[in-house]
């Protein structure tokens, strides 16, 4: 099982999500891009909250400045290429998290979306409430059926009023699958483990 974890935009919990989905699936976690925040990546976050065993592939880009991708390229002064990115050979399970929503550049031309398509693995795209989380939900959705990409989970991350939900969950592919992941106040190892412990996700 592959699979690319997406939002519907950025601060949703994108990494989070992955965690427990690398987990849970006990998986591989690859990063392809980190934009700023060297110090201490996503792929560190995950290995500090999942544990030393899990397999992290370098990023295929690793920029400084903390903004869209291909705002930090340019400020390093190169193009990020689709070319440059190759899906890592494994026989585990991979979690691949992407960067933002699916309409981040990664240049002038080429979106997150672009990359998703060229890597050719399913989506789960995590939804997390706000005002106007609705409206990017139902973007987001649309943009994966333009493209004939397969959303394979959408992920509920933390609570949602009913009438929210009920319009978020109307409006996904009919094999696409459900998954709760209750809030967490205090993102820590522990509440990881023990919040991938209650999951029972269907395959």
């Amino acid at each position: 099982m592959k699979l690319f974890v997406t939002g519907i935009g950025t601060e949703v919990g994108k990494t989070v999500c992955s965690a427990i989905l690398t987990k849970y699936f006990c998986a591989d976690y690859w990063k392809p891009i980190q934009s700023g925040d060297l110090h201490y990546s996503d792929s560190m976050k995950i290995k500090h909250w999942v544990g030393e065993h899990v397999l992290i592939y370098p990023a295929t880009y690793q920029l400084k400045l903390a903004a869209s991708p291909h705002q930090s390229a340019a400020a390093e002064g190169f193009l990020i290429r689709l070319d440059d990115f190759k899906l890592p050979y494994t026989n585990n399970n991979l979690i691949v998290e992407g960067a933002g929503g699916m309409m981040v550049p990664l240049s002038d031309q080429e979106f997150i979306i672009d990359l998703i398509e060229k890597l050719n693995i399913p989506v789960a795209l995590i939804v997390r409430n706000y005002l106007g989380c609705i409206n990017h939900t139902i973007l987001s959705l649309m943009a994966l059926e333009q493209r004939n990409l397969k959303l394979k989970y959408l992920i509920l991350n933390g609570n949602f009023p009913p009438d929210t939900e009920r319009v978020i969950c109307k409006n996904i592919q009919s094999k696409t699958k459900i998954i709760r992941i209750p809030e967490i106040e205090n993102i820590s190892k522990e509440n990881i483990d023990n919040i991938t412990k209650q999951l029972e996700i269907v395959e």
